[in-house]
């Protein structure tokens, strides 16, 4: 029996959660097929969190207009889903006269895109707002600035979840076809669920080509970028009071030195060509590279202070001389009618995506009219952050609920309040990645070693599953194969 929407998103990161939220404002049956476990796995959760200015991409081009678009609005949505975000502003470093002769022509670029703040200041100025930072000038953006790309995303979905969107995570999609006499697309499901919909959109980041494909768009190439991080220890987090960039390429952006919105230092990235979309390792030459670059404009990074590396993987459409190529957001009347494609959705997806949503909304809304939800809620409260409380605040959630004087996570100082509020989130994703995007927990200097075991346990306790049926991440990541002991031991040897 096929479920029947109006709309049906493929895709739940950051822009198809996006086009959920927007789509919701309207009188709509909303459905987003999600291959993951949860919202924010791929693309979405694994980049640098910086709201990017507008400045860097081609005149004319959507990924400039809608940059720009996004960037203006990121501080009241914000506001809106409770969502951590800083406008710090961020500096290009440049220490030659070709680099500030380049500089100048990306600042001259900027303007035509209609990007705000941009400004060039000297050495003395610099140093007074980065006084960390290797450079003789540099291009400052000072609407740039970063996000909490987890959280973000997760709030765009709770958001369009709370205003009747539905969430299917598990669900990756294996065909789709036009049934002409239903006026509907039929589309297929991995575990054989079928659903059916009006209106199809493809938001499906690094899968964007093989739905293309599937809906009869074709001839699309898409490659993958894969970007190496460095993560360092928030210790570092003082020295760096806003992203500093290096002078970018016609085709790169170069290496990053960024703050986090929680304090950590990231290095970053790479930018290598993949086709394998799915490889998240992290290669040894590539994190000395980002190493010997970063040192170049800020030479206080310590190998003792790398706590975590990881990788990202953009998807980019390339022509066929393998040159990127810009977003391509397109209805095909006459091939696919009523579907909405989104190709090569990468940087600045993040900062766009609900200008990227509002887009195909508009889209959409010339082929067909959408009545307006009146009961339409466009706020959401997240989890509250005890470790980010005044004393006097603390003791009073602690009087009104005791679990938040239980500590789970020592580095992050989580408590148990918010891992179980982590735990019944309202999209009922239950992975332990889920809790820590949501939380912090695991993200510390010891990245879990003391509290990984025991949100296992209350997972399995809330969840009422077995050890070995806990995921970590993706399905079929399970932590635990089997019992290496028994109860009875593990209490006589506590008593002991």
């Amino acid at each position: 029996m096929q479920k029947l929407y109006d709309v049906i998103i493929i895709g739940g990161g950051v822009v198809g959660s996006a086009i959920a939220r927007e789509l919701s404002r309207y009188r709509l049956k909303i459905a987003v097929l999600e291959k993951n476990l949860d919202v924010c796995f791929e693309t979405s959760g694994r980049n640098t969190g910086v709201c990017h200015g507008g400045f860097a991409y081609d005149p004319g081009s959507l990924k400039a207009k809608l940059c720009v678009e996004g960037n203006r609005m990121m501080g009241e949505l914000a506001e809106e889903l409770d969502f951590p975000f800083k406008r710090t502003g961020k500096v290009l470093v440049g220490n030659t006269d070709e680099e500030y002769e380049q500089l100048g022509r990306v600042m001259q670029q900027g303007a035509v895109n209609g990007a705000t703040g941009l400004s060039m200041i000297g050495e003395e100025e610099l140093h007074r707002l980065v006084p960390s930072v290797q450079g003789k000038f540099a291009m400052l953006s000072k609407n740039s600035g970063i996000l909490d790309p987890f959280l973000m995303t997760i709030a765009l979905a709770e958001n369009a979840h709370k205003n009747g969107a539905e969430y299917h995570f598990d669900s990756e999609v294996t065909g789709i076809r036009r049934n002409d006499n239903e006026n509907v697309w039929e589309i297929s499901t991995a575990h054989g669920t079928d659903y059916a919909a009006r209106w199809i959109v493809n938001a499906a980041g690094l899968g964007c080509g093989k739905i293309s494909d599937m809906l009869g768009i074709r001839g699309y190439k898409i490659i993958g970028s894969k970007d190496d991080y460095i993560i360092l220890d928030q210790r570092l987090g003082a020295l760096v009071p806003m992203p500093i960039y290096t002078v970018p390429s016609n085709t790169y952006m170069g290496i990053h030195v960024t703050i986090t919105t929680d304090g950590n230092v990231l290095l970053g990235p790479t930018a290598e060509d993949t086709d394998n979309l799915s490889y998240y390792g992290t290669e040894q030459k590539n994190l000395d590279y980002l190493y010997q670059e970063a040192m170049k404009i800020w030479p206080h990074v310590k190998k003792a202070d790398y706590i975590r590396t990881y990788s990202g993987i953009l998807p980019k459409w390339v022509d066929d001389n393998g040159k990127i190529q810009d977003f391509k957001i397109e209805i095909k009347d006459e091939i696919a009618p009523n579907a909405v494609n989104l190709v090569g959705i990468e940087s600045p997806g993040l900062t766009a995506s609900v200008a990227i949503a509002r887009h195909v909304i508009d889209m959409m809304q010339e082929r067909e009219h959408f009545a307006e939800n009146a009961d339409f809620n466009g706020t959401r409260k997240g989890i509250t952050r005890f470790a980010l409380l005044t004393p006097q605040e603390q003791d009073a959630l602690i009087q009104e609920n005791p679990d938040y004087g239980e500590l789970v996570c020592r580095c992050e100082k989580v408590t148990k309040a918010e891992i179980l509020q982590a735990i019944h989130n309202p999209l009922g994703a239950h992975t332990m990645v889920s809790v820590k995007y949501r939380t912090r927990c695991m993200m510390g200097r010891c990245q879990g070693g003391y509290c990984q075991m025991r949100i296992s346990s209350m997972l399995e306790k809330e969840l009422g599953i077995r050890p070995t049926e806990i995921t970590y991440e993706r399905a079929g990541s399970h932590p635990f194969f089997g019992v290496v002991r028994s109860e009875a031991e593990s209490r006589r040897e506590a008593a002991q």
